[in-house]
């Protein structure tokens, strides 16, 4: 029983020693921005010295280019220096571009239709992101907040900021501007620059990707919901066959076919979204829809279509196969062009 409860301590042993490890690693973060992870051995490193030869042994003539100057640094070095490289600004939003200056991060970018209310927007991301408001001047579109504190995995110590936030709309431009007001690592201020550059532009960069992200959604919502101006095109495969070819993403114009076959008499029987695929048939009694579009008759024999749709990323690719297995016609492929032109209108 002894030799058990004896046998039984070397684990733990070795499950303290691993938790202790672990625990160390995972309270020291600095490491990731200091030089060879901390190590400040290089320190120590001997200075330069004159180069004495052995005797009997005669040195090449010395040549002064290739003299090694004396440089002395009066930045930070050891356990102080950061070796990350400077927070940018980036250039997130659709036609713009970026800079950062005098405690400043500015994007500026092209005005729009929508422009009027992007301020609103920027005050929505502010809240939804939990950056508490001290102040706000709709009129100016002009917001102050009260501390930020911001959590990042390369810092020991967290920093918190107080920013003021601003939208300058000038001509055909705007500006959206992120100004420091205070930045401090727990209670003691901060105000090296490289870290004032790093907090002030991961607040800019912060608003920008949340309204990047609402502009996108505000796009692909609007041409889900819209195919009036999508732009319907006769093309040739790659195996030289006819296709279709829609200037419109695969999700959307999978969303809106169903409805659009509908409305030139040919009805959807099976689909198959994974797939690309559609089966519908087509009968002779839908000539009328086809003349009442001002579309001749295609002679198109009744029975099951198969419509296989591809994704190309901005626009889609549309074949159609008829009920004994063959592609359309050129002449059949092209009319189809037009009357899907019309059915997506």
């Amino acid at each position: 029983m002894a030799e058990l409860q004896k046998k039984s301590r070397i684990p733990k042993g070795i499950g303290v020693t691993v938790i202790f490890f672990l625990s160390a690693c995972a309270s020291e973060h600095r490491h990731q921005h200091q030089v060879n992870g901390g190590n400040e051995e290089y320190l120590q490193a001997p200075s330069l010295h004159a180069l004495s030869a052995p005797a009997g042994i005669t040195l090449p003539v010395k040549n002064s280019d290739y003299d090694i100057p004396l440089v002395s640094s009066t930045g930070e070095i050891g356990a102080s220096l950061d070796i990350r490289p400077p927070a940018q600004p980036l250039a997130l939003l659709k036609g713009s571009s970026s800079k950062y200056a005098n405690n400043r991060a500015i994007i500026q970018f092209d005005n729009n239709a929508h422009s009027y209310v992007i301020w609103s927007k920027i005050i929505s991301v502010v809240k939804s992101k939990g950056y508490p408001i001290a102040s706000s001047q709709n009129e100016q579109k002009r917001l102050k907040t009260d501390w930020v504190l911001w959590t990042r995995v390369d810092e020991d110590k967290q920093y918190s900021g107080r920013y003021q936030i601003s939208l300058t709309l000038s001509g055909y431009q705007s500006f959206l501007e992120v100004t420091s007001l205070d930045l401090r690592q727990q209670e003691q201020l901060v105000t090296r620059p490289e870290l004032v550059q790093r907090y002030t532009v991961e607040m800019l960069n912060s608003i920008a990707s949340e309204l990047q992200k609402i502009n996108i959604q505000h796009v692909n919502h609007r041409s889900e919901h819209d195919l009036s101006n999508v732009s319907v095109k006769s093309a040739v495969s790659e195996s030289g066959l006819p296709v279709i070819l829609i200037l419109a993403p695969y999700k959307t114009v999978w969303a809106h076919l169903p409805e659009a076959l509908s409305r030139i008499g040919i009805r959807v029987k099976n689909v198959s979204q994974p797939l690309g695929s559609i089966t519908a048939t087509y009968d002779a009694s839908s000539k009328k829809i086809w003349l009442h579009l001002g579309i001749e008759d295609l002679a198109l024999h009744n029975g099951n279509y198969k419509l296989q749709v591809g994704d190309l990323g901005t626009r889609s690719i549309l074949q159609f196969t008829d009920p004994k297995g063959h592609a359309l016609t050129q002449a059949k492929n092209d009319a189809l062009v037009t009357v899907l032109q019309v059915a997506f209108s």
